[in-house]
């Protein structure tokens, strides 16, 4: 399903933009530690988590030079045909498929905007997601990842919650009651109200299984700078809320990106928090 929901998105694109995505090139693209971005010839830019650990033995040798993603070759390629490396490639080219994917999202969801037709969901700017969310004290909450900002705000809640996590060394001691392996995932998921997802599970392929075992009525949100502008094929796998960035200054954004940075360093400057809402999603 995880290659689904990309596969899906893409012929939303396709659809969406016809025969100019194919015009659509690279500008410039960037595969930093923390994050990968693309910035299209259009003007757009799109993001995406950078694997870094997938890289293997992360030393220069053959084996890991086979799994990056055509360096000095990728400006003036057609954004399309990477894009389509989101669904045939893993690692490090799943990541810049992701990103050039992301990107042409981008131009379509400025193009919807425009057109100001009616949309299945609600586009909010400046917020977080899990504000949207709106968990509940009496709910309970499971977090895929050790996503810091929900744990914080789920102990100031007193909601109950689980952490699904592969390194528990990335917890803190005071996170730690509330940790449970990843492989339990079958047993914990069920029980969430809230459902809180990383988007580095579409890098994975963890995506498909977490969402087949949450509630049919469990919110189901994904977060992080990889998740698309676009969320049709999200929406119809069972997501509720999307929680992603509306890059603002591509050539910024990447220059961080290029130097080392993260979230921490481009959010409120390049680009903004922005939540994709699905009509009749939010709690009454």
């Amino acid at each position: 399903m995880t290659t689904a929901i990309l596969r899906e998105t893409l012929d939303v694109l396709r659809a969406e933009l016809g025969p100019e995505i194919e015009s659509f090139r690279i500008e410039r693209a960037v595969v930093g530690l923390f994050f990968t971005g693309v910035k299209l010839t259009t003007g757009q830019a799109g993001s995406c988590a950078t694997p870094i650990k997938e890289i293997p033995e992360a030393v220069c040798c053959p084996s890991s030079a086979m799994s990056m993603p055509f360096p000095g070759k990728l400006v003036g390629r057609p954004a399309l045909r990477t894009a389509e490396e989101a669904v045939t490639q893993t690692g490090i080219r799943r990541a810049l498929g992701i990103a050039a994917l992301n990107a042409l999202a981008q131009v379509a969801a400025d193009r919807r905007q425009e057109s100001g037709r009616p949309l299945c969901y609600d586009l909010i700017e400046g917020v977080d997601a899990f504000d949207v969310a709106e968990v509940r004290p009496e709910e309970t909450a499971v977090v895929v990842g050790a996503f810091v900002p929900f744990l914080r705000a789920l102990r100031g809640l007193g909601a109950r919650h689980w952490v699904l996590e592969k390194d528990p060394s990335t917890l803190k001691p005071i996170e730690m009651p509330n940790f449970r392996p990843a492989e339990c995932f079958p047993e914990v998921i069920p029980e969430a109200d809230v459902l809180l997802i990383t988007g580095t599970t579409l890098i994975n392929d963890t995506l498909a299984g977490l969402l087949a075992v949450a509630k049919p009525d469990a919110r189901v949100v994904i977060v992080g700078p990889t998740v698309t502008m676009v969320p049709d094929a999200f929406f119809a796998h069972g997501c509720t809320i999307l929680g992603g960035v509306r890059i603002t200054d591509p050539d910024a954004f990447l220059e961080v990106l290029a130097e080392g940075g993260s979230g921490y360093h481009f959010l409120g400057r390049s680009a903004r928090k922005i939540v994709l809402c699905r009509n009749g999603a939010r709690p009454v």
